[in-house]
């Protein structure tokens, strides 16, 4: 769904130099496997627009089997959004993860039950490698629970690293784990 609410200067809520002179597309995935999981998705992504983050589109939500971790997790709410943003990838990040944090997200667990689950999956065509942020995600290629939504919203779009669309890399995966769709507007 196409989103076009927000009229205002786009800019994260902080500031530093390397901040890009024009707004920069990014995919953020969204994932909730604890407690009222699509009112968690549908707070992250409002809270990310009082945040000075432009929502261009939002997938469909899916409901998935969780991937690695424990197990017994519930299952998980995930969505894509497709953004516009003026500030740099690690003021991206912060700000993601300044939502996670108001949505009482711990990180106790590597992979365990969480309220929230913000990922940066892609910044333009930059790829970025520090200790803080990888850009492309490192897994985004080979999930099911990723791939899905951000068809849903850019299916030729291609991974700057392995150079295949988002849809040829979604036709590569197994059908394993399920990913079943259970919203297509929230």
């Amino acid at each position: 769904m196409k989103h076009n609410s927000l009229p205002h200067a786009l800019s994260c809520d902080l500031s530093s130099s390397g901040v890009p002179a024009h707004p920069i597309t990014a995919y953020i995935s969204l994932g909730s496997n604890m407690g009222a999981r699509l009112e968690f998705l549908r707070c992250a992504r409002t809270e990310l627009e009082h945040r000075g983050v432009m929502i261009r589109a939002s997938s469909p939500v899916y409901c998935t089997e969780p991937v690695g971790g424990p197990p017994q997790q519930d299952d998980f709410y995930n969505a894509v959004l497709e953004v516009l943003v003026t500030c740099s990838p690690l003021e991206l990040l912060r700000g993601c993860q300044g939502v996670e944090q108001n949505a009482g997200r711990e990180r106790l667990q590597h992979w365990g039950p969480r309220t929230l689950d913000l990922d940066i999956l892609l910044y333009a065509d930059r790829i970025i490698s520090t200790s803080e942020l990888q850009v492309p995600h490192p897994r985004m290629w080979e999930r099911r629970f990723v791939l899905e939504p951000l068809a849903d919203l850019a299916p030729q779009l291609v991974h700057p690293i392995v150079g295949k669309s988002v849809a040829a890399l979604l036709q590569l995966l197994p059908e394993s784990p399920r990913v079943c769709k259970v919203a297509e507007t929230w």
